[in-house]
């Protein structure tokens, strides 16, 4: 999507996403930029939803899958050029 991010993100049981997030936030804007734009390249704070089964995994994986539709960018989910790809997670 032009205006937004999905991640599906995954870590251990100290995992802290918001530090994560921050860093991810710093790292992306250090790509280049139009010059004496000070304009922010982020909004703040993020939000966050907790997958606790295969069925929301699948759920939200939809969604995220059929936004560029619902934003009359394409038609069909699969013409998105930048839809990424899904990694399953080891739950073992």
């Amino acid at each position: 999507m032009p205006d937004h991010l999905h991640l599906f993100v995954a870590g251990s049981n100290d995992f802290l996403l918001g530090p994560w997030v921050g860093t991810l936030k710093r790292v992306l804007t250090r790509t280049p930029r139009e010059k004496n734009s000070n304009d922010p390249v982020w909004q703040r704070g993020f939000f966050d939803h907790v997958l606790r089964s295969d069925e929301s995994y699948a759920q939200k994986w939809e969604y995220v899958r059929e936004n560029p539709v619902r934003g009359s960018l394409v038609g069909e989910a699969s013409e998105w050029p930048y839809a990424g790809e899904i990694t399953l997670i080891d739950r073992a």
